[in-house]
């Protein structure tokens, strides 16, 4: 029998339990009180590396965005998109993102959408630009 003849689903604990059609396979009798779990694979070599990369990468694009939405909030929706860029720019650093810089700024620029949003409301009191006379 071959893999391709049954599903594996591996779970959190790091066992692989075996279902489908062939889950008893040939040798079902074979060890009374079988569960139908196969021990884990071999780790395979680098499978951290790629994890911690993936995690790399997400980080980084929390840092961008934050900074993106800061930068977008200065101008218009800073009721928004401030408390959301400073919430992906706390994320960022957190995963420890590789531009860290950019989470910084995204931060500062998150923090400025709420006090042009306070300056705004209490000079004018509206949550708009208003430059007409």
């Amino acid at each position: 029998m071959t893999l391709t003849d049954f599903a594996r689903r591996v779970t959190d604990s790091g066992t692989c339990t075996v279902t489908g059609s062939g889950a008893a396979g040939p040798d079902a009798g074979a060890a009374p009180g079988a569960t139908g779990q196969a021990p884990a694979p071999a780790p395979v070599a680098g499978a951290d590396v790629a994890v911690s990369r993936a995690v790399g990468r997400e980080a980084d694009g929390l840092a961008v965005a934050s900074f993106v939405l800061g930068l977008v909030g200065l101008l218009v929706f800073n009721v928004l998109l401030g408390p959301t860029a400073i919430v992906l720019a706390l994320l960022a650093l957190a995963r420890r993102t590789r531009r860290r810089g950019r989470a910084l700024l995204g931060l500062a620029l998150g923090v400025a959408d709420l006090v042009v949003l306070a300056v705004l409301v209490t000079g004018n009191g509206a949550v708009a630009w208003n430059f007409g006379g």
